[in-house]
């Protein structure tokens, strides 16, 4: 290549790099209203859900507020959930159900957190034209062992953050150091 093809080149890199700034600007598009609305078909009544035991020990269990982490892995979405047992959330192709949220007792060795969990997916089956409404997940997650259950889907990813809940003593020991 010779000396003005090489200038040639130069010039036009030195024109594109402006024009390709410029078209990165920082307004991102509006965000597309989301499907929230649990289908009636999902949705539970206070009969359908699994009995719980409860001690008496610790916050009651409709008290109690878990933080669950959802991902879309086709766009990187995430989000943070914050539910309670007995409450489902939708969002989009997603219901995320919520039975029972737990951790251990602070004065335990090992800590533990976990929550029963269920996750639905609205999915198109192989061959046919109506999408149908799949539970792909149905268990406990664990905040400190999340592979130890997981939530395989291709396209979501659903893992426990925290249950929020407290038991007896904890607000003095708190108050005191």
């Amino acid at each position: 290549m010779d000396a003005r093809g090489v200038r040639l080149r130069r010039t036009a890199g030195l024109i594109a790099v402006p024009l390709v700034l410029a078209a990165c600007n920082n307004d991102a598009p509006e965000p597309e209203a989301q499907q929230t609305e649990i289908p009636e078909e999902l949705q539970t009544d206070e009969a359908d859900a699994p009995a719980i035991a409860v001690d008496g020990i610790g916050t009651p269990m409709g008290e109690r507020v878990a933080t669950l982490g959802l991902i879309n892995k086709r766009n990187n979405l995430s989000r943070d959930i914050e539910i309670r047992p007995g409450e489902s959330q939708r969002f989009d192709d997603v219901i995320v159900r919520l039975y029972a949220c737990e951790r251990t007792a602070p004065w335990e060795e090992i800590q533990q957190t976990g929550g029963f969990v269920q996750v639905f997916v609205n999915e198109r089956p192989e061959g046919q034209d109506d999408r149908l409404w799949n539970r792909v997940f149905s268990g406990w997650l664990f905040k400190e062992s999340p592979s130890l259950n997981v939530v395989e889907h291709p396209i979501y990813d659903v893992w426990l953050k925290d249950c929020a809940m407290s038991f007896p003593g904890e607000e003095e020991a708190v108050a005191d150091s």
